[in-house]
């Protein structure tokens, strides 16, 4: 985690990210009048679980966004919207928000699980390989990348090389090798894909070749070409009632066949996005960078991190908080705690009544963290447990004395889902 932020750290400075507008209520109520305190705090939501399920929002969550709109229709505190998804650019996730809070969001305002890569400048002129769905090179340019290889185009390049469907195999005589193929330098996994099959023989093809697919080596390179991987997610909150696979579980599936194929460990040279301490240090920039746009003098001293899974939103909040704790910053130099809330709308949505000891009930579960991430008892239990979003901004605005006109919540730390 130092690392990773020692890397951000003066990247983080030169960030050229343009200014969130102001947002606009089109529905739901404002919570406050023509002005309001300039705020001390701000807001980091995750999306699926908490606002939506699958394309579906969650009941209440436009009237939350109400109680944080100032009468001009601007919001009245930061926000930011960290979700691990990465099929899509910002700005289509943008617009997809704005509709279902009735508030205009900024893409400047959306943090994908792969948003933190464009601030790694060191790889953005190699040659890499991009793995996922959606517009893959659309999203890899956008995030800096300038030579972009899609697992399509070097199929293309290798028909050979992915026979699991028969279908879809060769029929014709044996094509030619390509000869003027450059060599891939580094691989980026930006979600799950949709033929995991194919990606997974095709990513290990350029692994165990040094970036030379067909040209396996008789010992597996060490180190092999850098590996890049975004949202670490095992299981997701869509329309259905039960957890779907994230990119989590292909992570899995391809270190497990990287380890039996080599008996070797696949090596990260980073992992993006929740539980990242990365993630999260990328999500206060944005935070400060806006109250000072805003033209707020006050220092935001506490971050509120909104979430529903308690092994990537609440330990990546935790996690964070450790780390803004082991810093002891002057509260001018930026936030001094990161206070995670658990709502029940998603991934832990399906258990009925919270239980009285969180951090009981989830380390008596399978971990389901990535493993490079440790199970630590005190990172999944949360500051506080709520039944929705509703609930949860209601409790912010108590803890910051700004619930002056807007209903009150049982001054709790759990909450019956």
């Amino acid at each position: 985690m130092a690392l990773w932020l020692r890397a951000c750290s003066g990247l983080l400075a030169r960030s050229c990210l343009a200014s969130a507008p102001g947002s606009a209520v089109r529905r739901g109520h404002r919570r406050f009048g023509v002005s309001a305190p300039q705020p001390s705090f701000g807001l980091l939501f995750d999306i699926d679980g908490v606002l939506v399920r699958g394309r579906n929002p969650i009941p209440g969550a436009a009237e939350a966004f109400g109680k944080l709109v100032l009468g001009d229709g601007r919001l009245a505190v930061p926000v930011v919207f960290v979700t691990n998804a990465g099929n899509c650019v910002r700005q289509a996730r943008a617009e997809e928000l704005s509709v279902v809070l009735g508030v205009e969001v900024s893409s400047d305002q959306i943090i994908l699980s792969h948003s933190p890569l464009q601030m790694f400048h060191e790889f953005h002129n190699k040659r890499v390989l991009v793995s996922g769905q959606g517009p893959v090179e659309e999203i890899a340019k956008d995030l800096g990348f300038e030579n972009v290889v899609t697992i399509d185009a070097l199929r293309t390049a290798y028909p050979l090389l992915d026979m699991v469907d028969q279908s879809r195999r060769l029929k014709n005589p044996q094509p030619p090798v390509p000869t003027d193929f450059a060599a891939i330098e580094a691989v980026v996994l930006l979600g799950e894909p949709v033929r995991w099959e194919t990606s997974l023989q095709l990513i290990l093809d350029v692994l165990l070749s040094t970036g030379r697919p067909t040209e396996w080596l008789s010992q597996a390179p060490c180190p092999h070409i850098p590996v890049l991987a975004c949202n670490m997610d095992l299981l997701w909150m869509a329309e259905a009632r039960m957890p779907r696979f994230g990119h989590g579980t292909f992570l899995v599936c391809l270190e497990t066949l990287y380890h039996k194929i080599t008996g070797l460990e696949l090596r990260y040279e980073a992992l993006i996005g929740k539980p990242s301490a990365v993630t999260y240090s990328f999500a206060e920039h944005l935070i400060v960078k806006q109250a000072k746009e805003r033209g707020w003098d006050a220092p935001i001293r506490t971050l509120y991190a909104i979430g529903d899974n308690p092994m990537a939103d609440i330990y990546g909040a935790n996690l964070y908080n450790r780390y803004l704790q082991s810093q002891r910053r002057d509260p001018e130099d930026g936030p001094q705690t990161c206070r995670s809330i658990l709502v029940c709308t998603g991934v832990y949505g399906n258990q009925g009544e919270v239980p009285p000891d969180l951090q009981e009930s989830v380390t008596q579960t399978v971990f389901h963290g990535h493993r490079d991430f440790r199970l630590d008892p005190n990172l999944v239990e949360a500051s506080h447990v709520v039944r929705d979003v509703g609930q949860a901004v209601e409790l912010v605005l108590r803890e910051e004395g700004w619930a002056r006109d807007s209903d009150s919540v049982n001054d709790a730390t759990t909450s019956e889902c």
